[in-house]
């Protein structure tokens, strides 16, 4: 039996959550080698996903003081001290664990560097599996601390083939790169929510927008451009699922708009397929992506997808744009003009295409692919 670690510490409502509970709950799910599967709960960040955790039969392991909710979590500045505390306040609760638990692997999603140390230093060896998400910026000290460590690294994970191929350009070994999609698809769920419903604000058939109310997510680009179009169309409402810190700024413009009655932030919703199930189409207008879990949540609901360009992963899964309408990013009127221009019928072999592409990022096949990484 393999003692297969996870060490996350995420520190809001982010993809990384879900990348690593369904990377989890896959390898229980479907091997049948009885593996010991465990997320490691740095400072009660898992907490409240314990219940949902435990029923899919994977464990939880603490590793002591609960501080999740005192640290500073809105903000990149704010962030980086959150993840210099869990790093400090880790370091020998880990070595503990690990000495006394012994896993065969640990699979590390953020805050690399400190289970890529400890593999250096300690005598209980495991295998460290780098996960690499999003767009990591490769900086001087990054790309070196990777670089130094990379011998000790059993495997590096890339979720899009633009980020393994960015690995190789910048110097790490081809060997012991892989490239692993994210289990983003529960073919349950799809199922669950294929004859579902929304309370629409009204009788107006709406774009739909999800994602976390951050610089990231580029929405102030997306409503400049979707005011711009309803100028010119009034058949639609813009329905935007997602919380964060941008919420109170993204409000007054869309205030200063008078787009109150046509744009809508609905906040965090846990029936995000209802939405896409009764959506017109998608708009994606983020200025990095690792793939984008929603265009590929969209595909999988068969609702159509516009996506900005952006690296590293939305250009791969709509296939540079066979399966979708890709726009550049920020650019102005780029977004609308490809509004005016859409005739959905116009795309139906596009969103086949973009459904197929989908299956690769379902919980079975992103279980055989980690099968590849911790047999090789």
């Amino acid at each position: 039996m393999r003692k297969i670690y996870y060490w996350s510490p995420c520190l809001g409502k982010v993809g990384t959550i879900k990348s690593t509970l369904n990377s989890a709950y896959s390898l229980k799910k479907f091997d049948f080698n009885n593996n010991k599967v465990v997320i490691i709960n740095s400072c009660g960040e898992w907490d409240s996903y314990k219940s949902e955790i435990k029923n899919n039969n994977v464990e939880i392991e603490d590793l002591g003081f609960k501080y999740f909710k005192f640290l500073p979590v809105k903000g990149v500045i704010q962030s980086r001290i959150s993840y210099a505390i869990i790093f400090l306040l880790s370091f020998f609760p880990l070595i503990s664990l690990i000495k006394k638990n012994k896993p065969d692997f640990i699979i590390a999603h953020l805050i690399t560097s400190l289970p890529l140390f400890l593999n250096s230093i300690l005598k209980d060896k495991f295998k460290c599996i780098l996960r690499i998400s999003g767009y990591p910026k490769l900086h001087f000290v990054r790309k070196t601390f990777w670089q130094v460590f990379s011998k000790k690294i059993f495997k590096i994970t890339c979720p899009t083939q633009e980020l393994f191929k960015q690995m190789i350009n910048n110097g790490f070994q081809k060997e012991k790169l892989f490239f692993l999609p994210d289990a983003i698809i529960d073919i349950k769920k799809v199922l669950k929510y294929k004859n579902s419903s929304i309370k629409k604000k009204n009788d107006k058939k709406y774009i739909l927008s999800v994602g976390r109310l951050t610089k990231q997510k580029n929405y102030p680009y997306l409503i400049n451009e979707i005011a711009n179009f309803f100028k010119l169309n009034n058949s639609y409402d813009l329905y935007i699922v997602g919380d964060g810190e941008e919420k109170i700024k993204l409000e007054k413009q869309i205030k200063s708009l008078n787009m109150e009655n046509r744009i809508f932030i609905l906040g965090y919703s846990n029936e995000v397929y209802s939405y896409m199930r009764n959506a017109s189409f998608l708009i994606l207008a983020s200025l990095w992506e690792e793939v984008g879990f929603v265009i590929v949540e969209a595909a999988v609901n068969n609702l159509f997808v516009f996506s900005s360009d952006c690296p590293n992963g939305p250009k791969e899964f709509l296939s540079d744009g066979k399966a979708g309408i890709l726009f550049r990013t920020n650019v102005r009127d780029e977004l609308k003009n490809k509004l005016i221009n859409f005739n959905v019928n116009d795309y139906l072999n596009s969103k086949i295409l973009a459904k197929k592409n989908s299956i690769k990022y379902t919980k079975f096949r992103h279980y055989l692919k980690l099968q590849e990484v911790l047999s090789n």
